[in-house]
């Protein structure tokens, strides 16, 4: 008879010691969970199995032993292992051999009669099976609740063993969990039994994470209550606040810290995944923030940009002086109107003079200001890019100002060309119904808005041509914030994370096991699919099985 046996890569380099797991009658395969190793009192092993057993539901036994020939085979060790048979009675009772300096193996399963009749024990055939224990057990992967009660022949049976390993598997956490720092007196090794020493790193960080979370959410509540307070819901402060880019980069960090150290347990793997998600993100984005502020420090960039941001400012303004001089004359060889060309153009070049007096008036200050802007790169670099934006909205306040004049400008002659139309036309707009009505008017009114219908259809080109050109300097400057508003919320929103995982260890992102029936139409079934994590099915006799890889 050929009999299956589940064994973990994770134990092929274990030590010599029982091999613990679980027994599948139907399918005549083992499942093998843990080797316990020496020494250890047989009664503290079935105490731990019973209570692997209580809490998972799965009916975890001693299958056999297992033997790792390190060093020269010793007589005692192996006559010890025989003898375990009978101490925990198990049938069959699997005997696997790792042979020393080799990677050959050698494994047997026995039917025991009694502890002194070896001749009437009987012996089979083994295959045996490696299987990676941690991507099954992180995969989640479970079969389903009922299988169809038509399915039936090898298929189905084999079927039902795989999905019975997975199961096994998936339920038997507690089993795993038991190996902590703290080692209790049985010693265990499993796919968890590696990281050994980096577990006492993390449960002394799961200690600690307790405490300081609930600080840091108190700290973040008292700043949330302080920030929601009415003082900051006046108008003047409201509406600084809903407009610069600073503000709300800090409320949206604000919410990732809060969200961060809560004190709650996530719901669900989604929510899980998103806490993560935005840890991650937080710490890159203040590692990148350090990054550049520890290389603004080191090339004295602060100072240089200081030293230069004049020169700039004063060559910016010289350039706007030439292009508004270049409007107020014949711009490309349009016939402008001379007088509201004049007034206009002295209109903005007032503005420019005033706005480059602010920048000098200004100039002491500015190191020390983006000394302080710089500073802020330590809360992340989206705080640092955002302040950024905020500086060009503020050097650029003149090209805002010169666009929202020319927009109101061109819109009230577009408005008052539409109502001199209608009147024209012999229309008007009826405010009551929101409607274009038919009215008579006298010749006196006809007159007048035939004439100054006509004098604004004549300065419409100048008013147009100043919106133009104003629009296109204030479309330049919202392309720039644009690009430094998309880069900041591309480090907000980006999944590190599950990136990482992605890329890493995708076994940490799959569904499950999905299982289905296809069926002919006739109603019979062809197979049962699942998707599953096998590292390789070699079978083998008793003696001359080789390790995977």
């Amino acid at each position: 008879m050929v009999l299956k046996a589940f064994f973990p890569t994770c134990c092929a380099s274990a030590d010599s010691g029982l091999l613990v797991g679980r027994w599948v009658p139907e399918q005549s395969s083992a499942v093998v969970l843990a080797v316990v190793h020496f020494p250890f009192i047989p009664i503290q092993v079935k105490e731990l199995l019973a209570q692997v057993q209580q809490a998972s539901q799965v009916g975890v036994t001693v299958l056999g032993t297992w033997c790792h020939r390190r060093q020269e085979p010793e007589e005692s060790l192996g006559h010890f292992l025989e003898g375990l048979g009978a101490i925990f009675s198990h049938k069959p009772w699997f005997q696997l051999c790792r042979e020393r300096g080799s990677k050959s193996w050698s494994c047997k399963a026995t039917h025991w009669q009694g502890p002194t009749s070896h001749a009437a024990s009987g012996e089979d055939q083994v295959m045996l099976i490696f299987y990676d224990q941690r991507k099954v057990l992180l995969s989640q992967l479970h079969p389903p609740a009922v299988l169809p009660d038509r399915q039936a022949g090898d298929t189905t049976a084999s079927a039902g063993g795989l999905a019975a390993v997975f199961d096994t598997v998936a339920r038997s956490e507690a089993l795993f969990q038991s190996d902590r720092f703290d080692e209790g007196p049985v010693r265990l090794s499993h796919w968890q039994s590696e990281g050994v020493e980096a577990s006492i790193l993390v449960e002394l960080a799961k200690w600690a994470a307790g405490p300081v979370c609930l600080l840091l959410a108190c700290l973040l509540s008292l700043v949330s209550a302080a920030s929601a307070c009415r003082v900051f819901k006046l108008w003047p402060l409201s509406f600084i606040w809903s407009k610069l880019s600073t503000c709300e980069q800090l409320r949206h960090r604000l919410e990732q810290l809060t969200l961060i150290f809560s004190t709650r347990k996530a719901k669900n793997p989604a929510q899980l995944m998103r806490k993560a998600n935005m840890l991650v993100s937080v710490l890159l984005d203040v590692a990148l923030g350090l990054m550049l502020l520890s290389w603004l420090h080191r090339k004295d960039l602060i100072g240089q940009l200081a030293d230069a941001l004049i020169p700039v400012a004063d060559h910016v303004a010289e350039e706007l002086q030439h292009l508004l001089q270049w409007l107020m004359g014949a711009p490309a060889g349009l016939k402008m109107n001379r007088a509201l060309d004049q007034v206009l153009g002295r209109f903005f070049l007032y503005h420019i003079h005033l706005w480059i007096s602010y920048i000098h008036l200004m100039s002491p200050f500015i190191e020390r200001i983006l000394w302080h802007v710089g500073l802020s790169a330590c809360l992340g670099l989206t705080v640092a890019l955002s302040i950024l934006s905020d500086i060009i909205a503020l050097l650029t306040f003149h090209i805002y100002c010169f666009y929202v004049y020319g927009a109101r400008l061109y819109c009230l002659k577009i408005h008052g060309l539409s109502s001199l139309w209608r009147l024209f036309r012999g229309k008007k707009w009826n405010v009551l119904r929101q409607r274009v009505d038919s009215c008579s008017y006298d010749l006196d009114q006809l007159f007048i808005g035939t004439l100054l219908f006509t004098i604004l259809v004549f300065l419409l080109p100048t008013t147009a041509l100043y919106y133009l050109v104003f629009t296109l300097l204030r479309l330049l400057v919202v392309t720039v914030q644009g690009l430094i508003h998309l880069l900041v919320d591309l480090i907000n929103s980006l999944p590190l994370y599950s990136l990482g995982l992605r890329l890493c260890r995708p076994y940490r992102l799959a569904a499950g096991v999905k299982f289905r029936v296809l069926e002919h139409e006739t109603g019979r079934p062809l197979r049962l699919l699942m998707q599953v994590s096998i590292a390789c099915i070699l079978p083998c006799s008793s003696k001359g099985l080789r390790e995977p890889g």
